[in-house]
């Protein structure tokens, strides 16, 4: 569903000064996965979300989405993608809801942009995120996971195979964001639709079915791997799903196409590594063993 290789965006600031805010990534997801990506404020995440949904163009690389070459893509058809493609769902309520509609107008509003009216999805949507109780609801009379929802719904209203997610639950409390997310794979196993999320909060990406994490714009590092996640769909009982999984999981380093490996600060700071750019980096036993190079036995 989505590659990225090598893939760079750089901002100017004035005539001297550009910020690198993406520095040779790559980047994969399947086709039906629910990834997460995380990483520290400034990281790139969000840049790279923004690229991904058409909302930002990339400076240089290569970044495919459902076999669209977005690098390559005219504006016509960038607007085109936005509504046919992708969905978005942002942490701000604001971005994604008109105050003075109801939510199923809300949700009927994406389609009449596209053409294509259709008041029994929107009802369905809305049933499908909890909230069929609410169709008739202003969303001053809603709370703000309710909200969320609604905009998740809206977020589906034109079919897209992608669902992007920028920090959903970054305005919600504890127990409201693991409803959240509930719903979030509820949808992904139901639709089969293709969601990546955003997020910093690193106990909610036990739910999904990889993690990416980003370092400094740079090819992302790790990969969290969840073996098995079972969902038994009781969100539209009200009761916030059940869940059952297993907690065995791989974490994997991510070579870049040059082979190339970042290793976490906190494992250099670990070996006693600080002030210089060079390790010792050896092979034994099949295994690559990187180590102080000050700690070289000497004759």
């Amino acid at each position: 569903m989505i590659n990225c290789q090598n893939l760079m965006k750089i901002y100017k600031i004035d005539d001297d000064h550009e910020v690198i805010a993406l520095q040779g990534l790559d980047f994969q997801v399947e086709q039906g996965e629910m990834m997460g990506i995380v990483g520290s404020s400034g990281s790139g995440k969000s840049t790279l979300l923004n690229m991904i949904g058409g909302l930002d163009r990339p400076s240089a690389g290569r970044l495919l989405v459902d076999g669209k070459d977005l690098l390559r893509m005219s504006d016509k058809d960038l607007v085109k993608y936005k509504v046919e493609t992708v969905g978005f769902v942002w942490q701000n309520n604001a971005r994604n809801l008109i105050p003075y509609l109801s939510a199923v107008e809300n949700v009927e509003l994406p389609m009449l942009i596209k053409g294509k009216h259709n008041k029994k999805r929107a009802k369905e949507l809305l049933e499908m995120v909890g909230l069929g109780h609410r169709f008739k609801s202003r969303l001053d009379s809603l709370s703000g996971g309710e909200q969320q929802r609604v905009a998740i719904a809206i977020s589906l209203a034109n079919n897209p195979r992608l669902l992007l997610a920028d920090e959903p639950t970054g305005s919600v409390d504890v127990k409201t964001a693991d409803v959240i997310l509930d719903v979030l794979r509820n949808l992904n196993i139901e639709l089969g639709v293709t969601i990546v999320i955003v997020t910093h909060d690193t106990q909610l990406t036990r739910k999904m079915d990889r993690v990416v994490s980003i370092r400094d714009g740079k090819t992302s590092s790790e990969i969290l791997r969840r073996t098995h996640y079972n969902f038994l769909n009781t969100i539209k009982e009200g009761d916030g799903g059940q869940k059952s999984e297993e907690d065995t999981h791989v974490e994997l380093a991510v070579l870049d196409n040059a082979r190339r490996i970042q290793v976490p600060e906190e494992y250099l700071e670990e070996i006693g590594i600080s002030g210089t750019n060079k390790v010792k980096m050896e092979l034994e036993d099949g295994k690559i063993v990187i180590a102080n190079p000050n700690n070289m036995d000497t004759d």
